[in-house]
């Protein structure tokens, strides 16, 4: 790799690329596991559903502003 910045594009491609390898560690591991997982996650409300991406987007927003001050 050349002294070339990093730019946006880069940044979350491979943000992208982390999270797909990140996603796939349970499945890949213990498929039994991540089937019960999904399956308890069918049955939760969708408002439980919206708490749970609320609280992991604020997670991500307050990570990124730690990380990134």
């Amino acid at each position: 790799m050349g002294d070339s910045p990093v730019g946006l594009s880069d940044l979350l491609l491979g943000a992208f690329a982390l999270m797909l390898v990140i996603e796939g560690v349970l499945p890949f591991i213990s498929p039994t596991r991540w089937r019960s997982v999904f399956e308890r996650a069918m049955k939760m409300s969708d408002g439980q559903i919206r708490f749970i991406g609320l609280g992991s987007m604020l997670a991500g927003l307050a990570m990124l502003w730690f990380f990134l001050s």
